[in-house]
């Protein structure tokens, strides 16, 4: 009796607390059955499989590995460049650190879902700080129905800790900034300077975008703030400039020279910006429009699985917060993204519009606001709800309209469109467990240590053995793409001891063994 009278008087006071954490529990665990059940925990994308590369040499405190020898186009890891006789990936090292430290503790795949259900956390944190408790709760609950997160929480991309890390920003950017609040403590200047750092560390470009709407409203305090606020100010923008500058740290580590993107060394027309050599034919302004409004068309299928539908209630949360000053840096990380990456050649749309996923705390949030509003019920602190009978019968129905409405919303998209979607991206790019099973059978473990010419025209079959090996080539099998004799040949000469094997994925059991002629 006295654990239940605790448990009822938690509850009473921690409700929204409570739902909020099984929101999370819910994303940890979704995330990880959409990573064990549709990439079965296999990277796919040409990103995701740099990313494991370079977290499995980042989980041995290495940043580089020497060149394959012989010939190293034969052990291609897309993205991962051969440079002065060393071998290091493109992407910076923010993700594939947390990646690699997860292998070590041997729940690679977990790691983006435990990031998931920190962004569904930091997200009712948000909405609580901003309005009230329970605008945050729906904003986390939207997040778990939305098709663009479980397309990115399960994946081994880095943009579920860049959601986790501008959350995490947003969050302390609005504690210091709220002058009714209780005195922010001295740390946490210091600790929204270091997230927002670690962020450019992860993302660098994207850290621009969700900076740009909290500099704006830095300048607003500087001016108008009070002397702590501008101290704080001040402290964010200098550590976060401390802790982004080693980026370019890691630039001329790998690359000898500081301003050197390591993205140019495998695509010299990979860089952020307009005119001729950016973009593989030069990037313009009608370019970037067209490539902004794919991405965000499919966005708005992705966002809820609601189709157009899916942006409905922004309107009316645009509304309801047009004069809320703090709320708007927060709302504004989208956009900001979606400006910023006006200049960057590549559109996104496979796992939906993902350059912008790290604002997508900014639409949901929006979004529980609007449903609000729309419902009649009140979203800021300090206004109590009041009950049905006092509304009246109209403010009763409305509300219940509108919660109705919203269900139905969401039931059609559990029920049509996630699961297609999610279906979509099993088998990605052919790549499966199904790919890799010959290869451990006990026949072809005992034709071990091997070199495997892998004969394919397309990267992908080829690309899906490669979890298969380590960077160092040490495994019992190492894959070469065959390049042909003379390429095939100086593999060979540089790994005498291994036997040479020719496979070709059409013909996935049958292994040929080359027998060295002479």
């Amino acid at each position: 009796m006295v654990f239940l009278s605790f448990v009822r008087r938690f509850l009473a006071r921690y409700r929204w607390e409570a739902a909020a954490l099984l929101l999370s529990v819910l994303a940890v665990a979704g995330s990880l059955w959409v990573s064990a059940h549709v990439y079965e925990r296999l990277p796919h994308l040409e990103d995701e499989i740099a990313y494991w590369w370079q977290a499995e040499v980042a989980a041995h405190g290495q940043l580089t590995v020497p060149s394959p020898p012989g010939d190293p186009e034969s052990f291609l890891v897309p993205f991962v460049v051969d440079w002065h006789g060393r071998r290091f990936g493109k992407y910076p090292l923010g993700w594939p650190v947390v990646l690699g430290l997860a292998m070590r503790l041997g729940c690679a795949a977990g790691a983006n879902a435990l990031l998931a259900g920190l962004a569904v956390w930091l997200t009712f944190r948000l909405g609580e700080a901003l309005w009230r408790p329970e605008v945050g709760v729906l904003a986390a609950a939207l997040t778990l129905t939305s098709p663009f997160f479980w397309l990115n929480s399960g994946s081994l991309l880095s943009h579920p800790l860049g959601l986790a890390l501008s959350a995490a920003f947003a969050l302390l950017w609005v504690r210091l900034a709220r002058g009714d609040a209780p005195p922010f403590p001295a740390f946490l200047p210091w600790l929204a300077g270091a997230t927002l750092g670690a962020l450019a560390l992860t993302r660098p470009w994207t850290a621009v975008g969700v900076a740009l709407p909290f500099a704006f409203h830095g300048l607003w305090l500087l001016g108008r703030g009070t002397p702590r606020q501008r101290k704080a100010v001040l402290v964010v923008g200098a550590v976060a400039a401390t802790v982004a500058a080693w980026h370019f740290v890691w630039q001329w580590e790998l690359t000898g020279d500081p301003w050197r993107n390591p993205y140019t060394l495998w695509w010299p027309y990979d860089k952020i910006g307009f005119g001729p050599g950016h973009g593989r034919y030069g990037h313009t302004l009608h370019m970037a429009w067209v490539n902004t409004r794919f991405s965000l068309q499919v966005g708005m299928g992705d966002l809820f699985g609601w189709g157009r539908w899916s942006w409905l209630f922004l309107p009316f949360g645009l509304w309801a917060v047009r004069r809320d000053a703090l709320a708007w840096p927060v709302l504004a990380v989208f956009p900001a993204l979606v400006v910023v990456y006006l200049a960057y050649w590549v559109g996104a749309w496979l796992f939906g519009p993902r350059y912008y996923y790290e604002g997508l705390y900014s639409l949901t949030l929006l979004t529980a606001v609007g449903v609000f509003c729309l419902a009649g019920w009140p979203f800021k602190r300090g206004k109590a709800s009041s009950s049905g009978a006092r509304r009246g019968r109209w403010a009763f129905l409305r509300g219940a309209m509108v919660a109705g409405l919203l269900a139905l919303l969401v039931i059609a998209n559990a029920r049509w469109y996630l699961p297609p979607r999610l279906q979509m991206m099993h088998g990605l790019y052919g790549i499966s467990r199904e790919r890799l099973a010959p290869f451990l059978t006990p026949e072809a473990q005992a034709l071990t240590p091997a070199v495997v010419f892998v004969h394919t025209v397309q990267w992908m079959p080829y690309g899906a053995l490669l979890t298969l090996e380590d960077p160092w080539l040490t495994t019992p099998f190492i894959f070469a793409w065959s390049r042909g004799p003379r390429a095939d040949a100086r593999v060979r000469a540089a790994f005498p001891h291994r036997r040479v094997i020719r496979y070709d994925p059409q013909d996935p059991y049958r292994f040929v063994l080359i027998v060295p002629s002479g």
